[in-house]
């Protein structure tokens, strides 16, 4: 069984994978301060419920974005599980060439939605990916992670508009009834569902343009289903397509 840890500024997604199958998946709220003992006590206690064996993982992949958790994600593994994790970075074998100027640069969340986007739909394509930021991902038909985009992701415009106005209330991102909002919450709702969906249609179109017409693009994360409801570019969504990228890298390293 493989154990894959998507590690990110808001939360950690975990999946078991039995061969390519996702069997489980549980996320948990990144927490910086929680020691290696405290991980391992969680991970181990999420099994028991979901029908698994602890002892049945022979492999640990782990992406991650937060550098301060690493070494404590790294102890874990080797004291709860006896595995060495693999730490996904630009030296790691992902089946892409990295076109990026400086390839330490580029977040392993980033490389792995490039592997699992070219890999299940082929090139060229663009992953949006709706996280702490909303991170475009490109790669050409010849398999080639060119780079992308990085934008604010949508909580954060909110938190930003709450904490940076006196009478603006703390909102719920969603659809609005209509673009025309005839109250506070309603008018903040529209701003930010259709500011969102325009800020990633006109990227999108440039990126489009620059690739060509048969580029596939494709939504995974947070809101994604919300906003390939209204997108003009936006029109699949891949829910678990971080966990599964993991798993190809592992598969194809392994070998």
């Amino acid at each position: 069984m493989l154990l894959a840890l998507d590690a990110g500024n808001s939360n950690i997604t975990i999946g078991a994978f039995e061969g390519r199958q996702l069997v489980s998946q549980w996320r948990l709220r990144t927490v910086h301060e929680q020691t290696s003992d405290e991980w391992g006590i969680l991970l181990r206690n999420l099994f028991v419920p979901a029908g698994l064996d602890i002892e049945k993982v022979d492999g640990i992949i782990v992406c991650s974005v937060v550098p301060p958790i690493d070494s404590t994600l790294a102890a874990m593994t080797k004291r709860y599980f006896n595995r060495e994790a693999m730490f996904v970075g630009p030296r790691t074998d992902l089946g892409l060439a990295i076109r990026y100027d400086n390839p330490n640069e580029v977040g392993a969340d980033r490389l792995v939605n490039g592997v699992a986007g070219f890999y299940k739909y082929g090139g060229p394509c663009v992953i949006v990916d709706f996280g702490t930021t909303i991170n475009f991902d490109v790669i050409s038909r010849d398999a080639e992670y060119l780079g992308g985009a990085i934008a604010v992701g949508i909580g954060i415009a909110i938190d930003a508009l709450f904490s940076r106005t006196a009478r603006l209330p703390l909102v719920e991102f969603r659809p609005p009834k209509d673009v025309v909002g005839t109250n506070t919450v309603a008018s903040m709702q529209s701003g930010l569902y259709f500011g969102a969906i325009g800020m990633i249609d006109g990227i999108l179109e440039r990126i489009v343009d620059k690739l060509g017409p048969e580029t596939k693009a494709v939504a995974t994360g947070g809101q994604a289903q919300m906003i390939v409801s209204g997108s003009r570019f936006l029109k699949v969504v891949d829910e678990h397509l971080t966990l599964e990228g993991l798993a190809m890298i592992w598969e194809r390293n392994r070998r």
